[in-house]
């Protein structure tokens, strides 16, 4: 009798349960809809972070179009020419140094204006040539440095508009929840919260490739110029004096040979 009504429990229970078992089934599951624009974007969010997503967004373009505008410019055939140096060094050789120095002032090179402050200065002596060397390689340096300045400019910035974008945020955040005196609407409350993460999420995005690119611009820029100092040594050696060599048949009233001048 008792293994009857057990078995009689369990058949009620099981057709009673049935019902909501199909129904679950029928029911179809919510989708939750995500995507990457809904990530790393907040539509819904206050109009002030939305503009400030989108002024980080134009100078992420504008760093990476900027950094490989600068990686075309300064490639090492652009700073220093072969075809300068190979012109130099022929008209050198031939003793042409009023046409050197011609050719070297057309040259908007690198290495073209470091070697036209030599040649200027050769009838100074290789002293002054040597000076001009430094001075016009210093100034040259400079000049090549100071575009690629922009990006640490924008690398140093866009932390701080992201930083702000957080604040205000998080502000936006904390006005909806005293708002709503501790129970506050929670997509309200994640339109600030999201905002002042996203915005930090591009000041990133836009400062690590800005500060990278240009301490790799400047590391190749550096090493261009002092390749370019030792070329400019080099083209200019000939002016440089020889010493006195003593030997058996040296006299005290030699003379030592003169160095070349420009004509």
């Amino acid at each position: 009798m008792r293994t009857t009504l057990t078995k009689l429990g369990l058949a009620l229970a099981a057709a009673s349960a049935w019902p909501v078992a199909a129904l679950a089934q029928d029911e179809p599951p919510k989708e939750v809809t995500s995507s990457w624009f809904t990530a790393f974007f907040w539509p819904q969010g206050p109009i002030l972070g939305n503009l400030i997503i989108l002024l980080l967004l134009i100078m992420s373009a504008v760093v990476m179009g900027y950094s490989l505008m600068l990686v075309f410019k300064y490639r090492r055939n652009q700073v220093l020419p072969e075809e300068t140096r190979d012109e130099i060094e022929a008209l050198l050789a031939e003793k042409k140094y009023r046409e050197a120095i011609e050719f070297s002032q057309d040259d908007d090179s690198y290495l073209g204006q470091v070697v036209s402050a030599a040649l200027s200065e050769a009838s100074n002596g290789y002293p002054a040539m040597e000076r001009a060397v430094e001075e016009a390689g210093d100034a040259q340096a400079v000049k090549i440095l100071r575009p690629i300045e922009y990006l640490n400019v924008m690398g140093n910035i866009s932390p701080m508009i992201g930083l702000f974008g957080t604040v205000f945020g998080m502000i936006v955040a904390f006005q909806k929840l005293v708002e709503g005196a501790g129970s506050a609407d929670p997509v309200a409350l994640a339109g600030g919260i999201s905002t002042a993460l996203v915005t930090t999420f591009w000041g990133l995005i836009v400062a690590i490739p800005a500060l990278s690119a240009y301490s790799l611009i400047r590391n190749k820029i550096d090493a261009h110029c002092a390749e370019g100092i030792l070329i400019v040594e080099e083209l200019i050696a000939p002016f440089k004096p020889s010493g006195k060599k003593k030997s058996s048949s040296s006299k005290p009233g030699d003379r030592p040979r003169a160095t070349p001048k420009p004509e």
